[in-house]
């Protein structure tokens, strides 16, 4: 029996697929989130090392 794009088991793996490839995509977008995070994180850690740093020399 061929299935037309119509059948109701065509629309069911239609929209598993739809559903499949959006949570591949919000993962993506999760982990990008993430590694932003963490970027800005580093950065405000190294902001502070050298300000702790510049803060070190002026006192010797």
């Amino acid at each position: 029996m061929s299935m037309s794009p119509t059948t109701p088991l065509h629309l069911h793996h239609e929209l598993v697929h739809d559903r499949i490839r959006t949570l591949h995509r919000e993962a993506e977008e999760e982990r990008l989130v993430s590694r932003i995070r963490s970027v800005r994180k580093a950065r405000r850690q190294v902001e502070r090392a050298s300000q702790r740093l510049s803060s070190a020399l002026w006192r010797v």
